[in-house]
Formats: structure tokens, C-alpha cells, sequence
């Protein structure tokens, strides 16, 4: 298994945003979040990616212990240096793209892994020109990122992610800032990753992409998962009423 996140729980200010929530993904599977705003989705991949800490629970990568809840009750992390390592493990692509303005496209991709990983320049690039020319924009390698419709930017973005060569990628809600249009294009290369045996994790909103595509979906509201399952189950025959009533809205 990849990762396990096991009695996560997360409060901001005293609100309990993750109460108790426990999954895993499995090598090559890819899951589904739907649910819907603010019901902890994003909080949920901003943890299990280490830019939120938990506050209860426990986290694992590759069978390894990232994070734990000590005999006091308080939410305990490896040193910083192993901390790093774990993070190696794990990309994560943003709604926003995220994307360094003042660089290139090409050292947008190079800098991690050189910086990083201390790969070379010469090969950091080999390995951008590579995932740029699969995500269909080797063209634009000296361009910036202003230069770029938002549906390119976003492939860039997650071009950089696996630039990293990470075991898991994770997507939040990668469409929600484009239009029908480009939303297709992004979707296209997550597909792409997908029958490529891609680990992932997407939060989405994009109810077909979600059960044409994943091994698994989970439903989350109130920072609880309320269902999950084969994603024909889950969207076809749901078994909860807060989840029935979640798709219908979809399905006007």
C-alpha cells in the first residue's frame, strides 16, 4: 500500500474540519473524493501531502510511520529530514496551478529535481522535454507561464509533479478554474496516467471523469467519508441518504 491514513482528525480554530477519517490506496489504484465544499477534501490531501499537520491519527507511506498520535494524544512527526524523504514520496497538483511566474516553463520542471534530487541539469531537462512532449507542449519549454491558456498551465503543473518521480500523485480538484473546454484537456492527461497505472488521488467535481476513470470513490461530507466503494456502486446504486441526495443534484 502506498499510503494509510489511519483516525485522522483536523480542527481549525476548534471546528473539526477530518473527524476520524481512515482510508489507503493501493499501488497503481486510482481514487476519487467527491463530496461537497467544505467537507474536508482538500484539508484531507493537504495532510496526507504533509502541508497541514494532524492533529490526531496516524500516516504511513510504504508501510512506514510518517506521523502518530503519542500516549498523550498529540500528533508526533518524524525528524525533518526524514519528513523530506516522506515528501518524496507524494506529488500533489493545485487548483490554481501553482506555477513559479518569473520562470520558464522548462525551469519551472528543472528546479526541484536539480535543487531537490541533485540531478543534473542536463538530465533534469531530459526529463522535462520528455513529460512536456507527453503532456503535448514541448513546444512551449521557453515560453511563461502567462503565455499559456489555463488548460496548458495546468499540464505543466502536473507535468512538474511528475517531474519528481513521485510513487502517489495527488490532484485537487485540478478543473475547478477552467472552462468546459480546457477542463477536457486536463482530464485527458489524468486518463492518460490512469491506464498508465498512475497512483492518485483526485478530488473532483467532475462527476462522469470520476466514475469512468477510478477504482474507487469516496463521498466525504461534515469531514467524514460517508460511502465509499466501486465507483458503478457508489454513483449507481448509493446506499446513504446524504449521498443520494448529493448526486441528485448532479444528475439534474
Amino acid at each position: 500500500m502506498i499510503i494509510e491514513m489511519n483516525n485522522i482528525q483536523k480542527q481549525f480554530d476548534g471546528l473539526e474540519v477530518l473527524k476520524d477519517i481512515s482510508f489507503g490506496v493501493d499501488k497503481g489504484e486510482v481514487v476519487s473524493i467527491i463530496g461537497p465544499s467544505g467537507s474536508g477534501k482538500s484539508t484531507l490531501l493537504r495532510c496526507a501531502t504533509f502541508l497541514e499537520t494532524i492533529d490526531g491519527g496516524e500516516i504511513l507511506y510504504m508501510g512506514k510511520r510518517a506521523a502518530h498520535t503519542d500516549a498523550s494524544g498529540h500528533a508526533v512527526y518524524v525528524s525533518p529530514q526524514e519528513l523530506r524523504h516522506f515528501r518524496s514520496y507524494c506529488g500533489l497538483v493545485f487548483q490554481q496551478f501553482n506555477l513559479f511566474p518569473h520562470y520558464s516553463i522548462l525551469k519551472n520542471l528543472i528546479d526541484a529535481p536539480m535543487h531537490v534530487q541533485g540531478k543534473s541539469k542536463e538530465e533534469a531537462e531530459d526529463i522535462a522535454m520528455d513529460l512536456l512532449g507527453k503532456m503535448g507542449i514541448a513546444d512551449k519549454a521557453n515560453a511563461y507561464p502567462y503565455q499559456l491558456s489555463g488548460g496548458q498551465q495546468q499540464r505543466v503543473a502536473i507535468a512538474r509533479a511528475l517531474a519528481m518521480k513521485p510513487e502517489i500523485l495527488f490532484f485537487d480538484e485540478p478543473t475547478s478554474a477552467l472552462d468546459p473546454e480546457l477542463t477536457g484537456e486536463v482530464l485527458k492527461v489524468i486518463r492518460q496516467l490512469a491506464d498508465e497505472h498512475m497512483t492518485m488521488v483526485v478530488v473532483t467535481h467532475e462527476m462522469p471523469f470520476a466514475k469512468a476513470v477510478s477504482n474507487r470513490v469516496l463521498f466525504m461530507d461534515g469531514g467524514v467519508i460517508v460511502e465509499q466503494g466501486d465507483p458503478i456502486d457508489v454513483f449507481e446504486h448509493p446506499q446513504e441518504e446524504r449521498t443520494k441526495q448529493f448526486l441528485r443534484v448532479f444528475e439534474r
